[in-house]
């Protein structure tokens, strides 16, 4: 009972972290990756609440640009003081993302009030929709996204620069396995093109197992995986529920009751990753 892909209100999650690791729990999972955008703040939180009882996988997923869309990267194990510089300034680019689709909507005379959010916290689209619901101009978060919000929008702005080639830097460098996260929503080419392309950077491994993705598609990476030594992922990129979003994978978690078996290939090769860069592995800090 493995999931490898979870957000939290340290970005657009609806849970906080122990909320998060409590819903886990009672779901039966018995091993949990905490994934936020752009930040790892949520770490300390779901440790302290897991204690003994749920083993937490820290993560991150960054979120890169590749050929003008939006590729997402996760990132299993890292160092957090290697990523606190790099991610602050992540932050800062969110930060600034959010304002201009503020100014954006502002302009077409739906003027909101972006959210409070706290430090190490990353603002995203759904802060926004969540700010449109509450203003009265649409009825759900689905709505926001489809009328304002969704790629190609009125008031969508694209995320800031940030190679394939960085992100992939970046995690490796702080010991982190780069994977690609689900593949298949990429609309920035083909998926084995792509593949190819972030092998050359660096990549090891892929999310096979999404929500997502149609049983032919998961066949196609699990071939993909092996033909090129990368290792396999998966979750439900679980954020909790959300309030006019009934899609599947937003309010299940443990949605596809992946095998413990899949994580401790990615330990590993954390493990060699750290070794190599001489940063140390403390297994029991990862262990509750």
């Amino acid at each position: 009972m493995l999931e490898l892909h979870c957000h939290t209100t340290y970005s657009d999650g609806t849970l906080t972290p122990g909320e998060l690791v409590e819903a886990a729990i009672a779901a039966g999972v018995k091993a949990l990756a905490i994934t936020d955008h752009d930040t790892v703040s949520g770490w300390n939180e779901a440790f302290a609440a897991a204690g003994q009882r749920l083993e937490i996988v820290p993560g991150v997923e960054l979120s890169t640009v590749h050929n003008g869309r939006s590729l997402h990267i996760l990132g299993f194990y890292p160092d957090a003081a290697k990523l606190s510089e790099p991610l602050s300034l992540r932050l800062e680019g969110r930060k600034r993302r959010a304002k201009q689709m503020a100014a954006n909507l502002a302009e077409m005379d739906y003027p909101i009030e972006l959210p409070n959010l706290g430090e190490g916290m990353a603002p995203g689209r759904p802060h926004l929709a969540t700010a449109l619901v509450r203003a009265g101009y649409v009825h759900s978060a689905r709505e926001a996204f489809d009328r304002f919000l969704g790629d190609g929008c009125p008031a969508y702005v694209h995320y800031e620069k940030f190679s394939i080639v960085e992100g992939i830097e970046l995690l490796r460098s702080s010991g982190a396995v780069p994977v690609w996260a689900h593949p298949y929503l990429f609309r920035g080419g083909d998926v084995e093109v792509v593949l190819q392309e972030l092998i050359a950077a660096g990549l090891m491994g892929v999310e096979v197992y999404h929500p997502s993705h149609t049983p032919s598609e998961t066949k196609k990476l699990e071939t993909f995986c092996a033909q090129h030594g990368l290792l396999m992922t998966g979750g439900s990129d679980y954020h909790g529920p959300i309030p006019g979003i009934k899609d599947k994978h937003s309010s299940t978690l443990n949605l596809l009751n992946l095998p413990l078996n899949l994580l401790e290939p990615v330990k590993q090769a954390s493990e060699r990753l750290r070794a190599r860069a001489g940063i140390r592995f403390v297994k029991r800090q990862y262990l509750g």
